[in-house]
């Protein structure tokens, strides 16, 4: 019982920031304030924290190939799969299918579960995690849908059509400018995601075996502290009732398409990973981790509605505290 009360604790976080919205001590922008903290100073330092504090070895790294592929999956099947659907539905199921919530939920789950040692391979299931998360899957919807950054669908007067307009250009010379434009576009997502340029570093050390020093550890621990409660009340802030039918059915198409491939890849990290069992486990959980803080922000800059995004997360967020709880009793039979 005591495993279960630090996930329920997030959720009771979640609960006050939606509370203190609905009666009016919060205003409907304010999660903005909280979300800017968040993705650019409390999660980077989190990240730094866990790698000051803890040991990862390069042979981790099979994790974090497995978790880039259970990222990348979900998005590129749900672009296959609705490919006659409108582009807003599109964008969507896509922004919010793929890619887990590991640095804001899932280390105080497995904290709670499994102990300090979980947060390690959580951590490098992060970095293949974070390709997406943070930068890929955005650049991806954007890509293949002909989205254009900085602008919502409707400000773009998206239709019913699968894709925005595009016309390939006829002539070389503005052919070239325009793969040129497109992978500025990527640089761009990647590189201005400071957690993505945070794993960058981190991994640069791993890899050449620089470790920090303690100083950094004292100075980031305040931001890993914090970060769970910004992130939840964050969500908490952003989550409302859905406004129609059809919101109802996206948030649904999204959970039909998590759960059974968080499912299948959590079995791929237990039967095919060659690490011991508390590693396998760890994975294995972090594979039912609910939707992506990052897929409120880029929800509401492609479709300008992070309320549904917002609630999205707050409903994976209940079913992944049920499906982690329940495996790891069944686990530990």
């Amino acid at each position: 019982m005591s495993a279960t009360i630090q996930p329920l604790t997030l959720l009771l976080i979640l609960l006050a920031g939606y509370l203190f919205k609905r009666f009016g001590l919060f205003s409907d922008r304010d999660y903005r304030v909280v979300q800017t903290a968040e993705f650019n100073l409390v999660l980077p330092g989190a990240i730094i924290y866990s790698f000051a504090t803890n040991p990862h070895p390069t042979s981790l790294l099979l994790i974090a190939a497995l978790s880039f592929v259970a990222a990348l999956l979900p998005a590129a099947l749900g672009f296959l799969a609705t490919r006659r659907r409108p582009v807003a539905d599109r964008a969507f199921l896509m922004l919010n299918s793929s890619g887990f919530n590991i640095g804001c939920f899932t280390f105080p789950v497995l904290q709670s579960l499994l102990g300090p040692a979980a947060l390690v391979p959580a951590a490098m299931f992060d970095i293949g995690n974070n390709i997406m998360v943070a930068a890929g899957t955005n650049v991806m919807t954007q890509t293949l849908l002909h989205i254009k950054p900085g602008a919502t669908l409707a400000e773009q007067h998206a239709g019913a059509a699968p894709t925005l307009q595009y016309a390939r250009p006829a002539d070389r010379d503005a052919r070239r400018l325009t793969r040129r434009a497109l992978l500025r576009n990527i640089a761009r997502g990647f590189l201005t995601s400071p957690s993505f340029d945070v794993y960058l570093v981190m991994i640069a050390l791993m890899v050449t075996g620089l470790s920090m020093p303690q100083w950094v550890a004292t100075v980031s621990q305040p931001f890993a502290t914090a970060n769970a409660f910004c992130a939840m009340l964050m969500v908490g802030m952003l989550t409302d009732l859905p406004e129609s039918r059809r919101d109802v059915l996206a948030v649904a198409e999204v959970i039909a398409w998590r759960v059974p491939c968080g499912l299948v890849f959590a079995a791929a990290a237990w039967y095919l990973l060659p690490f011991d069992p508390l590693v396998r486990e760890a994975v294995a959980l972090c594979c039912m981790a609910p939707t992506a803080v990052f897929s409120t922000m880029f929800t509401d800059r492609v479709l300008g509605n992070a309320k549904l995004a917002g609630l999205t997360l707050s409903l994976t967020a209940v079913l992944a505290i049920v499906m982690m709880v329940g495996t790891h009793m069944i686990l530990h039979v």
